[in-house]
């Protein structure tokens, strides 16, 4: 376990070094945050209907959203490396190394994405809590309701993880990840949550969409913090999360296995 523990720091440092590609990301997301915002005010004004989600909930949700982006996003899929080492042919060195290679690149996954959300999440959440109303961030309802939304937004960038291993253990059987990439950008961000909030989305497409592994995504740690999901269902939740973690893992690891047997390396 040691060892992949190392993984994860030396992808952790390695991370934090791209401090000034992370700062000026942090002016497309934040600009993007407050027009996302002042879209949905626009619609929350003009519409005589009662909305899904109260208006400050849907706002904490938006700049949490954009302040764990790098953590649960999939429409890079993630780590660009772990696809030029299986392109390149250089994994059949990773091969020669007596280590997991599903672990060691789940822990170089899960470093990488929290190097980048460290460096973006507090200049983000610091500004957003500055704003004047209806702009502004909310603060979460108590303590317990912090530390919950914090269980669930580490289970949730486990399941993102876990999913993306799946990715790249499918990429081992094919000639280019291009196809899979392009699958992805549009499809995982809808299907997350990312694109429109799940309390938009009308039932029953919403109650399917809430039980596929997308779901369990960035879905349930932001609707937790901005009290969107709460009580039973909000463990209902949690115990789903932890299903498609097992459940993704376990095929992740079954694929890869079996690339590993059926690998074949040309050039030299």
């Amino acid at each position: 376990m040691k060892k992949y523990v190392s993984f994860f720091k030396m992808r952790f440092q390695v991370g934090l070094q791209y401090r000034s590609a992370s700062i000026a990301a942090l002016t497309t997301q934040f600009l993007w945050g407050i027009m996302e915002i002042a879209a949905y005010r626009a619609i929350y004004l003009s519409s005589g209907k009662e909305p899904p989600m109260e208006f400050s909930a849907l706002v904490s949700y938006i700049w949490l959203k954009e302040a764990f982006l790098a953590m649960f996003n999939t429409w890079i899929a993630t780590d660009g490396d772990i696809f030029s080492v299986i392109m390149n042919g250089d994994v059949a060195y990773e091969l020669c190394r007596p280590i997991s290679l599903y672990r060691m690149w789940f822990a170089k996954s899960v470093g990488g994405r929290c190097a980048t959300a460290a460096l973006k999440c507090v200049p983000i959440i610091s500004v957003a809590a500055l704003l004047p109303r209806p702009y502004r961030i909310s603060a979460p309802e108590s303590i317990t309701a912090f530390c919950f939304f914090l269980l669930t937004l580490f289970l949730g960038l486990l399941v993102t993880v876990s999913f993306c291993m799946l990715v790249y253990a499918i990429t081992l059987f094919t000639i280019s990840p291009q196809g899979l990439r392009a699958l992805l950008t549009g499809a995982v961000e809808f299907l997350s949550g990312a694109i429109i909030p799940f309390p938009f989305i009308p039932q029953p497409v919403r109650g399917v969409l809430e039980m596929l592994p997308f779901g369990s995504m960035q879905n349930v740690a932001l609707r937790v913090y901005s009290g969107s999901l709460a009580g039973g269902e909000a463990l209902r939740a949690v115990w789903l999360q932890i299903f498609w973690i097992a459940a993704l893992v376990l095929a992740g690891r079954a694929v890869c296995r079996r690339a590993e047997q059926r690998m074949v390396v040309q050039g030299g």
